[in-house]
């Protein structure tokens, strides 16, 4: 076996617990609070206005572009047979509408670690 019949190893994967850390709204707007310096108030009321334009046009079938982070697309899935996993029962499915993220490549590469931390999502 020479160097180049090598397999690199893949790097171990650490999970430090079970809970996953969340970021909550009340959260970004003491950010906001602490990076802006704008007051509490106007602090919520931003990321409560964000959020509403989000949900606004997303509830219109509108696309959702936010450069350097992602997209947020209004997908159609058609009606499909299904089944109870618990009886075994065939049940119909009906059509609906659900909202998919795609992360930018600049966001994948940030939280991959390839890309530097210090770069502005523009």
């Amino acid at each position: 076996m020479d160097a180049n019949d090598v397999k690199k190893e893949a790097p171990a994967v650490v999970i430090g617990s079970l809970e996953t850390p969340t970021l909550t709204k009340a959260e970004l707007a003491e950010l906001l609070f602490d990076k802006l310096g704008l007051n509490k108030r106007e602090s919520k009321d931003m990321v409560e206005a964000f959020f509403n334009i989000l949900h606004d046009s997303l509830v219109k079938g509108q696309d959702v572009k936010l450069s350097g982070f992602g997209n947020f697309n209004i997908r159609r899935k058609a009606p499909r047979p299904g089944r109870n996993p618990r009886t075994g029962e065939s049940i119909p499915i009906k059509a609906r509408n659900v909202v998919t993220f795609h992360a930018s490549h600049k966001l994948k590469g940030l939280v991959q670690g390839d890309a530097p931390t210090g770069e502005d999502f523009e």
